[in-house]
C-alpha cells in the first residue's frame, strides 16, 4: 500500500506541476517562478515523507499542533513548511522560527507576536499579510483600507520580513469568478511596493479549483492539497 500511495501521490503532484507550468507559459510567465505548495494539512505525516520523495519540497499546513507534530515526525527531510492557516497571536510563539513563510499574517498584534519570539531566537521571520479583497465575514483578512498602514507598521519590526501577500476568494462554481480578486491582490502588491519603495516578490494565491487564473494573474505560491491528496479526513 505504501508503495502504491507513494505512486499516486508523486503522479498527482507531476499532473498539478505540469497544469501550473502550463498556464504560466499561457501568460508570458517563467514556469520555475510558479511554487507548488502541497496542502497536507489533515493528511498523515507518511503523505508527507512519500511526496517528499518524488522532489515536493514545500508543504502547506494549517493547524499549529498538527504541524509541529509532523515536524518533530519528519525531522531531517529536506522540506520547506508553509503556515497558510488563521493564527492566533498566543500561538504566535510556536510558529516563529519553525516555518520557512508565514502566510496568514493579518493584524499588527499578530506581526508583533511573531516578530517577538522570532526577535528572541536572534532569527528573522517572513511572512506575507492575508488580505480580505472580497469583504467576507467568515474569513480572516486585513482589509483593503488598512493595509498600507498594516504593511507600514511590519516594517517596524526586525523579528519579521515583509516579502509579500495572499487571500483566499470567494468560492464560485467557474474559476473565473477569481480571477478579479487575484488581479486585485497583484495591484495592491504593486502599489505597496511604490509606496513602500520595495520589492515584495510573493503572491500566494490560487487552491485546487482556482489555479489556472491565479497563475495567469501573478500567482508565485500556490496552495494545492485535494487535487494532490484526495479528500481530507475530518478533523479529530
Amino acid at each position: 500500500m505504501t508503495n502504491e500511495r507513494r505512486r499516486e501521490l508523486a503522479e498527482r503532484a507531476a499532473a498539478v506541476r505540469e497544469a501550473l507550468a502550463g498556464a504560466a507559459k499561457e501568460a508570458g510567465r517563467a514556469p520555475e517562478d510558479v511554487t507548488l505548495v502541497a496542502v497536507s494539512k489533515l493528511h498523515p505525516a507518511s503523505d508527507v515523507r512519500d511526496l517528499a520523495e518524488s522532489g515536493q519540497t514545500e508543504f502547506g499546513e494549517n493547524y499549529v499542533q498538527e504541524a509541529l507534530a509532523k515536524q518533530e515526525a519528519l525531522a531531517g527531510l529536506p522540506v520547506n513548511w508553509h503556515f497558510i492557516g488563521g493564527l492566533q497571536s498566543n500561538k504566535a510563539k510556536y510558529v516563529a522560527g519553525n516555518f520557512t513563510l508565514v502566510h496568514s499574517v493579518d493584524s499588527s498584534k499578530l506581526a508583533q507576536a511573531l516578530h517577538k519570539k522570532a526577535a528572541s531566537l536572534g532569527l528573522v521571520q517572513d511572512i506575507l499579510l492575508q488580505v480580505n479583497i472580497a469583504g467576507e465575514v467568515q474569513k480572516s483578512g486585513v482589509p483593503e483600507k488598512s493595509l498600507p498602514r498594516l504593511a507600514e507598521e511590519v516594517l517596524s519590526l526586525k523579528g519579521v520580513r515583509l516579502v509579500g501577500l495572499m487571500t483566499m476568494p470567494p468560492f464560485f462554481d467557474d474559476p473565473e469568478g477569481a480571477r478579479p480578486v487575484f488581479s486585485r491582490l497583484r495591484e495592491l502588491r504593486d502599489g505597496l511596493e511604490t509606496r513602500l519603495g520595495m520589492r515584495l516578490p510573493h503572491l500566494s494565491m490560487g487552491m485546487t479549483g482556482d489555479f489556472i487564473p491565479a497563475v495567469q494573474e501573478g500567482a508565485t505560491l500556490v496552495r494545492i492539497g485535494t487535487r494532490i491528496f484526495g479528500e481530507r479526513p475530518p478533523r479529530g
